[in-house]
Formats: C-alpha cells, sequence, structure tokens
C-alpha cells in the first residue's frame, strides 16, 4: 500500500490522525529512536523527520535505525532538498506557497526531483502554507518569507484553492515550530470548506483540548513537536492522541 494511500486511510478509520514532528538534531539516536517507540505505542500514526536547519550527518542513521523500530509510516519533512533519505516510507514534496522566494516554491523541487526519483521515494505533493504565529519563527527565517496573516482567513483559502488546482495532495497550515501562538481555528475552517484534500495544522499545539479544536476546525492531521521534545511524557501522548481520534 502506497503511503498517500495510507495516510487517507487513517482519515477514513480514524476521523483525523496525529503525527510527530522528529527533528534528528535534538537528541541522540539512541533516545530518538526510543521516542519513536513510545509513539507508536501511545497511539501516534506517523512520524515526520525533518527541520528547517539540520546541522548533523545522521539523518539517514537515524531514519534506518526507526525503520527497524517501528511500524507506523515515517515521513521525511525536508527542510530543503538536502534531507533526504532513501530509508524513509516517502516525504513530503513540499512547496511553500505561501511565500514568494522562488528558491522554495520550485528552486529546491527541482534540484532535488532527480535525486528522490532515484531514491524511489514517494513523493506526495503538498502546499505548505506559513501562517503568522507572533514572532519569527526558524522557517520563516530560514525561508525568507512572509507568514500569510492570522487574522485573513480568506488569503489562506485561495492560497489552498490554488494549491489543489495546481494538483497537490495536501495542504500544510503551518505556525511554525515552537510557535507562540498556533493556526487560528477560522482559517482552518476556512480552508476545509474551500478544499477537498486533506488539511494538515502544525507548531505552537500544546495541550490535548488545543489539538481537539483544530480537528473540529476542519483539520484531518495534527502534528506536535517541540512539547513532546521536551517532556517525552507518555500520558501527554496518549491524551493528544486520543483527543485527535475522538475529534475525527
Amino acid at each position: 500500500m502506497s503511503l498517500y494511500k495510507r495516510l487517507i486511510d487513517i482519515c477514513t478509520t480514524r476521523g483525523a490522525g496525529y503525527l510527530v514532528l522528529i527533528d534528528p538534531d535534538c537528541d541522540t539516536i539512541e533516545r530518538t529512536v526510543s521516542f519513536a517507540r513510545i509513539c507508536e505505542r501511545c497511539g501516534v500514526d506517523g512520524l515526520l523527520i525533518g527541520g528547517s536547519l539540520i546541522v548533523s550527518d545522521k539523518l539517514n542513521r537515524l531514519v534506518k535505525e526507526i525503520k527497524n523500530s517501528v511500524s507506523i509510516p515515517l515521513i521525511l519533512f525536508p527542510g530543503s532538498g538536502r534531507q533526504l533519505s532513501p530509508l524513509a516510507d516517502g516525504l513530503l514534496f513540499l512547496s511553500l506557497l505561501s511565500g514568494r522566494n522562488p528558491q522554495y516554491l520550485i528552486g529546491e523541487q527541482v534540484m532535488s526531483a532527480m535525486l528522490i526519483k532515484s531514491m524511489n521515494l514517494e513523493a506526495i505533493s503538498t502546499a505548505y502554507l506559513l501562517i503568522e504565529s507572533g514572532g519569527v519563527t526558524a522557517v520563516e527565517y530560514i525561508s525568507d518569507t512572509k507568514p500569510l496573516p492570522r487574522n485573513k482567513p480568506d488569503i489562506a483559502a485561495a492560497h489552498a484553492v490554488a494549491a489543489e488546482y495546481m494538483g497537490m495532495k495536501f495542504v500544510y497550515l503551518e505556525a511554525g515550530s515552537g510557535a507562540e501562538n498556533s493556526v487560528p481555528e477560522s482559517i482552518i475552517s476556512a480552508v476545509a470548506r474551500e478544499v477537498s484534500i486533506p488539511v494538515i495544522v502544525g507548531g505552537g499545539i500544546r495541550d490535548p483540548d488545543t489539538a481537539r479544536e483544530k480537528v473540529n476546525a476542519g483539520a484531518s492531521f495534527v502534528v506536535t513537536g517541540n512539547i513532546l521534545e521536551k517532556s517525552r511524557d507518555e500520558a501527554l501522548i496518549r491524551s493528544f492522541a486520543s483527543a485527535i481520534h475522538k475529534s475525527g
């Protein structure tokens, strides 16, 4: 079964999916693999791996060790065309449609396309929309782009509709890693109302109640990252999974 079909099946059977983002630079390989096992045990539906700026050279080894340890999907979430591993289940082939920097609209994609093809990686085309979150995030700084205003749902919706017309399979609404404020429900509902493709929401989601609100607003997948890097609290992970799945 393709990675895309697995993700769609998660939405169908559970109503909404829970993804956890892993930054390869945040810990040792051994502790990260242990964390991946905890995530699977606690009901996480899939793992994203990547970041705006990866400074270590252990990505390939880390992907291999995680793949040998869990059965849930392991999906590359690349901040650039250099964050690739042939051992993953696939990748979100991101285009930063919220910005106007050609490097992240199409440049990185062209430079990495043939490498992805040679690795036989399943690439899921994804519109990446950065939403204003109250402060400058790493992705905003690295990409040299402005986020979409958080008080203008119609602008986000227009970008999402354009993404669907361009044939993209997912819309990712991103507040940014460690964001002060998560993506507003008004934006999520505006986007979900206008498109038929799944909506992923991440950034600044620190508790299960907030995650539930995102699903109730129309999110097909909710992503958490920083909050679990700090605590790795199994009870908290289970609570996130329960809130997201029950809401869906």
